[in-house]
């Protein structure tokens, strides 16, 4: 185990995508997404603080030290402006990284992000973070997918290794009970996402077990919307494909001069859709 944050890297290119797994993940459950996507694209693919090859980070826990870690490392790099992708966790770490330094980031792609509402499955996620035995976390994961999603067995024996590491079990369950302590979830107010003038694309499956896809209610109304038919809340392996295909969109895409307040309002209840 190392005391450094770790990043699988992968492909060259011009522009960089960093990619944030959600809670109880790593690196590798971008895999796929990756193989679609890397094409002339440099690939940052991180273990979050508490997770994976990131284990021992100092601070490691809920999606703020993931943000302040990541942004750290990044730096430590040089690499001034990233496409950035998160999931979950990961989703609620990209935006609270996009709000403490937007001119480092080129494009925001969040699939169902933590922070958007304050409902969560606490017991769900619980369950999750202390599952050990490649049953339970296959149970737990078909808990959190649509209903005609199989999990992954890749994933599962991944999961499998990385939960077998000493310390990693405690972790995630610590981490599990300061995330859903009441079974409520914290919230980025919707005023400050409404700074954000980078293209923000929100992917969320409508069968979601974990957040509710209600919780994209009410974007602001330059945010991008894009609901998932059949698909839960493990977007990243039940929807590969379509998850890069997203990425790929929202890339090319320009920002944006945020609105007046006034017109914004008017049609918020309408966020535009892909």
């Amino acid at each position: 185990m190392i005391s450094s944050l770790y990043a699988a890297e992968r492909g060259a290119g011009p522009k960089t995508v960093v990619f944030l797994h959600g809670f109880g993940g790593c690196h590798g459950d971008w895999q796929e997404v990756i193989s679609t996507l890397a094409l002339g694209s440099r690939t940052l693919a991180y273990d979050l603080p508490g997770h994976g090859l990131s284990l021992d980070f100092p601070g490691g826990g809920p999606a703020k030290a993931a943000a302040r870690a990541v942004l750290a490392d990044l730096a430590a790099r040089r690499i001034r402006r990233v496409h950035l992708v998160g999931h979950s966790m990961g989703g609620a770490a990209a935006v609270l990284m996009a709000l403490a330094e937007p001119e480092r980031i080129a494009s925001l792609t969040l699939l169902a992000p933590g922070g958007f509402g304050t409902e969560i499955n606490g017991p769900l996620l619980r369950c999750y973070a202390a599952a050990a035995g490649k049953s339970e976390i296959r149970a737990c994961l078909a808990a959190m997918s649509g209903p005609q999603s199989l999990p992954s067995e890749r994933i599962v024996d991944m999961l499998g290794k990385m939960r077998a590491r000493p310390g990693q079990l405690q972790k995630l369950v610590e981490i599990a009970a300061s995330m859903t302590r009441g079974d409520r979830q914290g919230v980025i107010p919707r005023e400050r996402l409404e700074t954000l003038d980078m293209p923000v694309m929100v992917v969320w499956g409508i069968d979601d077990a974990v957040l509710p896809f209600t919780q994209a209610d009410g974007l602001p109304a330059h945010f991008h919307l894009h609901h998932v038919l059949e698909a839960g809340h493990m977007l990243v392996e039940e929807a590969p494909g379509l998850i890069a295909e997203i990425v790929r969109r929202n890339m090319k895409r320009r920002s944006r001069p945020l609105r007046p307040k006034s017109a914004a309002a008017a049609d918020r209840s309408l966020p535009a859709k892909d």
